[in-house]
């Protein structure tokens, strides 16, 4: 099974950033040090798709501290 089915929508930069509520240059800098959502280049393009999206935000939600 493919990592990303091809049904998967496919965000671009512009539209990531806007879901995140980041600059696309946040973006850019996560891409260049290997951070942030996982992305495909196609072409020239970058292209984020909407699963990867939603999985690298589950992981970057952190669970509340319990009270000690």
């Amino acid at each position: 099974m493919p990592e990303h089915p091809l049904d998967t929508p496919m965000l671009t930069p512009a539209e990531v950033a806007t879901i995140l509520a980041v600059p696309q240059g946040t973006l850019t800098t996560w891409r260049q040090n290997g951070s942030g959502p996982r992305w495909v280049r196609v072409g020239r393009h970058v292209r984020y798709a909407r699963a990867e999206l939603e999985r690298w935000l589950r992981e970057q939600t952190l669970a509340p501290k319990s009270a000690a």
